[in-house]
C-alpha cells in the first residue's frame, strides 16, 4: 500500500532516476506475437486502411440488381412503361460515387446478364439448339451495362462532365453501337418503353428512337444526381472514411438547380414538339388493305404434308377478307409454301451446269405463277405473298426469303428478297471457318438463304408500297434506306406510301417476343413518317400510322370463331395472339416529311463519337505511376 501511495504522489519529473520504461508494450507485443496477432503498432494501420478502403460489394449488388429488376418489368411481358424513367437510377448511383465499390463491375455485369437472360428467354422457344444462341446473345448484350458505367464514370470524374449530360450520351452511343455490331440488335432500347406516350416519341422523326432513349436517361440521371448522400450511405455505397469529395455530395447547389431546370425544359420542349407534330398530321385515306394472319407453329411450316392445309386455311381467311373489297391483300412471311422457281434467263446448258440435280422441266414449271395469278384475279386485288425463291445464279442455285407482288391484271410483276438475314436462323456465320457452329442451328448442313441486293417498290394504282420481311422492321437504318430514295439506285420512283411487313413469329409460341416486335416496329413509322401494315403468322398483325399509333382496324374477323371482335383482348388489354384472323383497314397516308429520313442517325452517331472520344482520352490521360530510379 505504501508503495502505491509513493508512486501516485511523485511525478516522473520529480523522480527521473527512478523512472523505468514501461514494460506493458513489450509484454503485449510479445504476447501478440506468441498468439499470432498483429503487433500493436499495426492495429492503427489496419484501422486506417479499413477507413480508406472502398465500400463493400453489397451496395453494388443491390443497386445493379434493382436496376435489372425494374428494367425487366418496364419491358414486355409486364410492359410497365413508367418504370423506364426510374429503372436506371440505382445504376447511376454507382456512377455518382467517387470511389467504386469492391467488385462493382462484376456485380453490374452479373445483374445485366440476369436481365438479358430473363428478357431474351423467348429465343429458346424456337428450337432446342437455340438455347446456345439465347445465352450467347444475353452474354454479349450484358457487356453494355458495365461499359456504360465505366464510360460515364470517366466522363463525370475524370473530365467533370455533369451526370445528366454524360449518362444519356454514353447510353445512346452504346445503343447505336449495338445496332451495328455483330449484324446488329436494335431491340429493347430504353426509349421503347415509352411507346404508349405518343406525343413524347414524336422526336423520333429528328433523332430516331435514340432521342427518346436520350430523354429518358437524362431525366433519370437528373433525379439520381439529386438524391442525398445519406441514402447512398444506407445503400452501403460509401466506405467508413469519407473523402472531401464524398462529403460534399449532400450539398445541393446552384449547379443542381440549373441542370434540373435545363433537363425539365428539354423534356417539356420535346413534349411540346410532339403535340405540334401530331397537330400537323392530316392523314388521308389510302388503299384498303387486308392482313391475313394464320396460326401455324414453325414445326408445321416445315412439314410438306401440312402445306396443303396451311394453304387452304389462308384461302379461307382471304375469302373472308374479299367481302370487304380490299385493294391489297398481304400474307405473312413464307406462308405460301411452294417455292417460286426462277431461271433468270439461263440456257438449258447453263442450268444443267449450275444445278445438274434439278430436272430441266422444273425451271419452267408454271404452276406457282398460275396459282398466284388466279388468286389475285379471284380476289380482284393485288397480293403481297411471302414465299421462298429458288433462283439460278451465275455459279450456283440461290435461295431467297422473298415477298412477291401479284397484280390481277399482270400476274407476278415484282419480287423483294430479304436483305437483313437472321444469324443462325437464316444463315450460319463463319460456316467454313468454324464448322462446329452447325450444331447451334435447327437446320441441316445445307441450310441458309442468300441476302437480297436492294430494296423493292411495289406500285399499284396510285400507291407505292415498300416490303420488309421479318425482323427487318426492327432495324432503323435499314428501314430508313428503303424509304429514303437517296439510298436506292433509282431515285425516280414515287415516294413510299406504306411499309408492308411480312413476318412469321410462329417460332416463339405466343411469347412476349410478339409484343416487343410490334412495339419496336412502331418507331420505324415515326422515324420516317410512313405508315406500316404487318401481316404476322400467329400475330400480332397490325396497322400503324405515321405517329406510331397502333390503331384498331375497321374490321376484325376471328378466324377461329371464338367471338373475338378486336385484336385487343377486352379483359387484359393486351393484344390477342396465337389465332387465325383477318384485319381490314384503310391505310392512313402521311405526307409529312422527316429529318431522320433525310439525315439518318446523325444524333446517335454524334453520341457514339463522344463516347469513343471520352474512352480514348481517358486512356491517353490516365495517371501513370513513376518508375523508381535506382541509386
Amino acid at each position: 500500500m505504501a508503495f502505491s501511495t509513493l508512486t501516485i504522489e511523485n511525478s516522473p519529473s520529480d523522480q527521473p532516476a527512478m523512472e523505468k520504461p514501461p514494460v506493458s508494450d513489450d509484454r503485449s507485443s510479445n504476447q501478440d506475437l506468441q498468439n499470432g496477432l498483429p503487433l500493436g503498432k499495426d492495429i492503427q494501420k489496419i484501422i486506417n486502411t479499413a477507413r480508406t478502403s472502398p465500400a463493400s460489394a453489397m451496395g453494388a449488388w443491390l443497386m445493379s440488381g434493382l436496376t435489372a429488376c425494374l428494367m425487366w418489368a418496364s419491358f414486355t411481358p409486364l410492359d410497365f412503361g413508367p418504370l423506364g424513367w426510374v429503372c436506371l437510377i440505382p445504376l447511376l448511383l454507382l456512377v455518382r460515387i467517387p470511389r467504386k465499390t469492391r467488385f462493382m463491375y462484376t456485380a453490374i455485369y452479373c445483374s445485366g446478364l440476369a436481365f438479358t437472360l430473363a428478357t431474351f428467354q423467348w429465343m429458346r422457344l424456337g428450337d432446342p439448339s437455340m438455347y446456345v444462341a439465347w445465352f450467347a446473345l444475353a452474354i454479349y448484350v450484358a457487356c453494355y451495362f458495365p461499359l456504360f458505367v465505366l464510360l460515364t464514370r470517366m466522363a463525370v470524374h475524370r473530365f467533370r462532365i455533369p451526370l445528366p449530360v454524360a449518362a444519356p450520351i454514353m447510353w445512346v452511343g452504346l445503343e447505336y453501337m449495338r445496332a451495328y455490331l455483330l449484324t446488329g440488335f436494335s431491340w429493347y432500347y430504353i426509349g421503347h418503353t415509352q411507346y404508349r406516350w405518343i406525343e413524347l416519341i414524336q422526336i423520333s422523326d429528328i433523332t430516331g428512337a435514340y432521342g427518346v432513349s436520350f430523354l429518358v436517361v437524362m431525366l433519370s440521371a437528373c433525379f439520381a444526381d439529386l438524391l442525398p448522400a445519406s441514402l447512398m450511405r444506407q445503400c452501403k455505397l460509401f466506405p467508413m472514411k469519407l473523402t472531401p469529395e464524398e462529403q460534399i455530395l449532400d450539398q445541393t447547389g446552384f449547379k443542381h438547380i440549373i441542370q434540373t431546370a435545363v433537363c425539365l425544359s428539354l423534356f417539356f420542349a420535346v413534349l411540346g414538339y410532339g403535340y405540334v407534330r401530331r397537330a400537323q398530321a392530316a392523314f388521308q385515306d389510302g388503299p384498303r388493305i387486308a392482313l391475313i394472319q394464320g396460326n401455324f407453329p414453325t414445326s408445321v411450316k416445315h412439314d410438306p404434308n401440312e402445306w396443303r392445309s396451311m394453304y387452304l386455311k389462308h384461302q379461307i381467311l382471304m375469302g373472308a377478307a374479299v367481302r370487304y373489297q380490299p385493294d391489297l391483300i398481304v400474307w405473312p412471311e413464307t406462308m405460301f409454301r411452294w417455292p417460286l422457281i426462277e431461271s433468270n434467263g439461263k440456257t438449258n446448258q447453263e442450268l444443267q451446269t449450275i444445278a445438274p440435280e434439278v430436272p430441266l422441266d422444273k425451271w419452267s414449271e408454271p404452276s406457282v405463277r398460275k396459282a398466284l395469278t388466279n388468286m389475285s384475279q379471284e380476289a380482284n386485288a393485288a397480293l403481297v405473298i411471302g414465299l421462298d425463291t429458288i433462283a439460278a445464279g451465275d455459279t450456283k442455285v440461290d435461295h431467297f426469303n422473298s415477298a412477291v407482288f401479284v397484280r390481277p391484271d399482270y400476274g407476278i410483276v415484282s419480287r423483294y428478297d430479304k436483305i437483313h438475314r437472321v444469324p443462325f436462323g437464316e444463315y450460319l456465320p463463319l460456316r467454313d471457318t468454324l464448322p462446329f457452329l452447325q450444331y447451334f442451328t435447327p437446320y441441316g448442313a445445307s441450310f441458309g438463304i442468300e441476302p437480297g441486293k436492294h430494296a423493292a417498290h411495289f406500285e399499284y394504282q396510285n400507291w407505292t408500297f415498300s416490303p420488309i420481311i421479318c425482323f427487318e422492321d426492327t432495324v432503323p437504318h435499314l428501314v430508313r434506306s428503303m424509304v429514303n430514295h437517296s439510298s436506292t439506285a433509282d431515285s425516280t420512283k414515287k415516294p413510299i406510301d406504306c411499309l408492308v411487313n411480312l413476318t412469321n413469329d410462329g417460332w416463339f409460341h405466343g411469347s412476349s417476343e410478339l409484343d416487343q416486335h410490334l412495339i419496336t416496329a412502331a418507331f420505324r413509322c415515326v422515324e420516317n413518317r410512313t405508315p406500316m401494315v404487318r401481316a404476322v403468322n400467329t400475330g400480332v398483325s397490325a396497322v400503324i400510322d405515321g405517329d406510331g399509333m397502333i390503331v384498331e382496324p375497321d374490321v376484325f374477323v376471328d378466324g377461329d370463331n371464338q367471338g373475338r371482335t378486336s385484336f385487343v383482348n377486352a379483359k387484359t388489354g393486351r393484344w390477342n395472339k396465337s389465332l387465325n384472323a383477318v384485319l381490314v383497314d384503310t391505310i392512313p397516308l402521311d405526307h409529312r416529311t422527316s429529318l431522320y429520313t433525310k439525315y439518318g442517325d446523325w444524333f446517335a452517331g454524334a453520341c457514339c463519337f463522344c463516347a469513343m472520344f471520352v474512352f480514348f482520352m481517358a486512356l491517353l490521360t490516365r495517371t501513370r505511376k513513376p518508375v523508381p530510379v535506382k541509386s
